[in-house]
């Protein structure tokens, strides 16, 4: 019985932690729209990014190329980091 019990818990806690992460993703596209009242951008594959609050916007305006790095929660694409592409 407690080889039972052993067992069960190491499974549980083996598979526990696969969903609490979240998955990470990158997209390579052109900016269509800054908004820096709510804080997001959107691109022209037609998709919003979600930027943080400490998020720097500076030298973001449409048509500039990006490569964005971002996790998906709760069904929205929240900004981890940006690169501009030269």
């Amino acid at each position: 019985m407690r080889f039972v019990v052993a067992t069960l818990l190491a499974t549980a806690s083996f598979l526990s932690p696969i969903g609490g992460f979240a998955e990470s993703a990158d997209v390579e596209a052109t900016i269509k729209k800054v908004d820096m009242t709510n804080l997001s951008l959107t691109l022209d594959d037609g998709k919003t990014y979600q930027a943080p609050e400490e998020f720097n916007f500076e030298g973001l305006k449409a048509g500039v190329k990006v490569i964005v790095f971002y996790t998906e929660v709760d069904g929205k694409r929240v900004i981890n980091d940006l690169d501009v592409v030269q």
